[in-house]
């Protein structure tokens, strides 16, 4: 598959989701149970680690998460610090 493939025609059209992973908890069952309102689940990454972007299970991009400003103030958007082949990754 050539970058034409990829740009041109129908697949220019069709939305893609794509999610973006901050980090994972592993806590026991027990602690699980424990959890109410305001609790605070630790994640496995700090706050300076980069994200990562999937697209279903396959990842396609790292980059740091940002707060946007203008009209897009409060919202948050990610900034791409590396991405993957997709096509290796698709």
């Amino acid at each position: 598959m050539d970058d034409r493939d990829l740009t041109s025609g129908i697949l220019n059209q069709v939305p893609i989701e794509i999610a973006i992973s901050v980090g994972r908890a592993r806590p026991i069952v027990r602690d699980l149970l424990k959890l109410r309102r305001d609790s605070v689940l630790v994640l496995d990454r700090r706050v300076d680690d980069p994200v990562e972007l999937y697209i279903g299970d396959k990842l396609v991009a790292r980059g740091i998460l940002q707060e946007l400003e203008g009209e897009q103030a409060g919202y948050l958007g990610v900034r791409l610090t590396e991405i993957i082949d997709l096509r290796e990754a698709l």
